[in-house]
């Protein structure tokens, strides 16, 4: 089989994940600093002032809001976006990491392209349909917002999406992939495991048809290690 096929990277389960972090992880509020709906407010209404009013509106998501949506929609069209990929290059010390161990999450970074799903967010007041994802993708200062064309089978469709910010403290810029596993497996935060968000992550690709060669293989190496650790404990 070969190295970061789809069978190998779905080789790690929930159960493997469980084993390496069998303990709950206190929350620390103050290993991230989370801006107030107040403090987001104006960027939102900066970001729906590119939003033509008749038009529908779309998010672009990617990672976690595959499988974690966090707006009503009623529609989905799975498309491409061209000028970002996917990688694990923002740092999370919180939720799904600590300071002494942070994880990585998801975003869109320069070049390449994505595929991913573009939702139509459903309502008709448009910052009360986005203030839930916006607050919730850029209240830790990690993401900038960005319009960009997502094409689809059923045509074209203007969406917002998240993109790395770059000029953060959380930009990791390219990892390896198996540093990004070494972080990934070692992390764990009050919300879960770092490769816990991963697993969910890969598994939303497979059911949509997306094949992310960079989620394949990371997803293989997080598994050896966390079978590595699990083994090395048993003869210990």
């Amino acid at each position: 089989m070969p190295k970061g096929s789809l069978q190998e990277a779905l080789s790690l389960d929930f159960d493997l994940i469980a084993r390496a972090h069998p303990g709950a992880v206190a929350d620390d509020e103050t290993a991230l600093k989370l801006l107030s709906e107040e403090e987001l407010g104006p960027g939102l209404e900066r970001m729906l002032a590119g939003h033509a009013p008749g038009e529908g509106l779309w998010v672009f998501a990617y990672g976690s809001l595959l499988w974690k949506p966090e707006f009503a929609f009623d529609a989905r069209r799975v498309g491409t976006v061209h000028g970002f990929h996917r990688r694990f290059c923002l740092l999370q010390r919180r939720f799904r990491g600590t300071r002494e161990r942070p994880g990585l999450v998801l975003a869109l970074d320069r070049g390449g392209s994505c595929k991913g799903v573009a939702f139509r967010l459903a309502g008709l007041d448009p910052r009360a349909a986005l203030m839930p994802v916006w607050r919730r993708e850029m209240q830790g200062l990690g993401y900038e917002g960005r319009w960009v064309t997502v094409e689809t089978g059923d045509g074209p469709v203007r969406a917002l999406t998240f993109v790395v910010n770059r000029a953060g403290d959380r930009y990791t810029g390219r990892l390896s992939d198996a540093e990004t596993a070494e972080r990934i497996a070692a992390a764990c935060g009050h919300l879960g495991p770092s490769a816990e968000y991963l697993l969910r992550t890969v598994r939303a690709c497979a059911e949509l048809g997306i094949h992310d060669p960079h989620l394949w293989r990371v997803q293989a190496l997080v598994a050896e290690r966390l079978r590595a650790c699990g083994t090395a404990a048993n003869e210990a």
